[in-house]
Order: structure tokens, then C-alpha cells, then sequence
């Protein structure tokens, strides 16, 4: 064992988690962030195609290809977010099962020193260098490093002692870096 290594033991409540993935409608299908603004869109071209079908009979036969374009478009639409919906839905499934796994876990430690960061999950260890990883966030409720690996580690899962240490390395190492 490296004499600078730290370790920062993690305890597992769900909720906490679930509380950072799924912030923000994350887990709506139909209006997180990245749905959003496809359901909106579908749903404006499905009323304008019902008002054109509604009065069909008032538009001349050179204008009725309009209806057809706007099925067109409505097509388009819900197919987007149809494969929106299909990407949310995955990674919500992802986030269970990784949830799953966390919950069941014996050991879920960070392991740090100068030169490497990783994870250590029931035996299971991933390591990476520091200038492996591109991005970290840290904020108020959380700490997420971007890399070969990404992690995200609630403050709840930690002391506050161990989330002001790991804030700083992470600060040191990949933020300020």
C-alpha cells in the first residue's frame, strides 16, 4: 500500500443517488432535458395537422398536399422522439442496474494518490491517471469526474471530511490541471 494513498470508504443509500441521475425530470420520458423539446415539437405538428384535417374541406385541391407534408413532418417527428424516448428509457435501465450492483456491494471505496484515482468495488478495481480524465463537476450535492471512467459520488455517501478531500484533489488534479 502506497504510503500517500487515500482511501474514502462510500456508503450506499439509493436514494441519494437517484437523487442526482434523475434530477431535473432526467427520468421523464417524455420531458427530460434531452426529450423535451421533441415532444413539444411533435405534439405543435400533431395539432396543426388535426386543424388542417378539421377543415380539409376548406383548402383547394392545390393546397391539399399541405396535409401530406405535415403528416410527413409528424412522421418525422415522432420517429426523433420515438428514438429519444428509446435512449432515455435505456439509460434509465443502465442507472438501475448499476444502482443494483451498488446496493449489493460488500466494499464501494475511492482509492487516490498523487499519480492515479480509482474505484473499488467489492474487489473490483478501476484505476486511471489523473490527466486520464477530460472534465469533473463538483457542486454542492455531488463530485462527478469524466474520463476512461466516469464517476459520479454523492456528499451523502461520505463524511463531509472525505468529501471536502476528495473536492480538493479533484480540483487539484483535473480541474486546475
Amino acid at each position: 500500500m502506497n504510503t500517500d494513498e487515500k482511501r474514502i470508504p462510500l456508503t450506499v443509500n439509493r436514494k441519494d443517488f437517484e437523487e442526482i441521475y434523475f434530477t431535473g425530470n432526467q427520468k421523464s420520458l417524455f420531458f427530460s432535458p434531452s426529450t423535451k423539446g421533441k415532444t413539444v415539437t411533435t405534439l405543435v405538428v400533431a395539432a396543426i395537422l388535426i386543424v388542417l384535417i378539421i377543415f380539409r374541406n376548406d383548402l383547394s385541391k392545390e393546397k391539399f398536399g399541405i396535409i401530406y407534408f405535415v403528416s410527413f413532418l409528424f412522421l418525422l417527428c415522432a420517429v426523433y422522439l420515438s428514438l429519444a424516448i428509446n435512449k432515455v428509457s435505456k439509460w434509465k435501465k443502465e442507472v438501475s442496474g448499476y444502482l443494483k450492483k451498488l446496493e449489493s456491494a460488500k466494499v464501494y471505496e475511492i482509492v487516490f494518490d498523487k499519480d492515479s484515482f480509482g474505484v473499488n468495488l467489492n474487489g473490483q478495481s478501476e484505476f486511471s491517471l489523473w490527466k486520464d480524465f477530460q472534465n469533473a463537476e463538483i457542486n454542492d450535492n455531488y463530485i462527478a469526474v469524466e474520463g476512461k471512467f466516469n464517476y459520479m459520488f454523492p456528499k451523502k455517501a461520505m463524511s463531509g471530511a472525505d468529501f471536502s478531500l476528495l473536492k480538493k484533489t479533484v480540483e487539484k488534479n483535473i480541474i486546475n490541471s
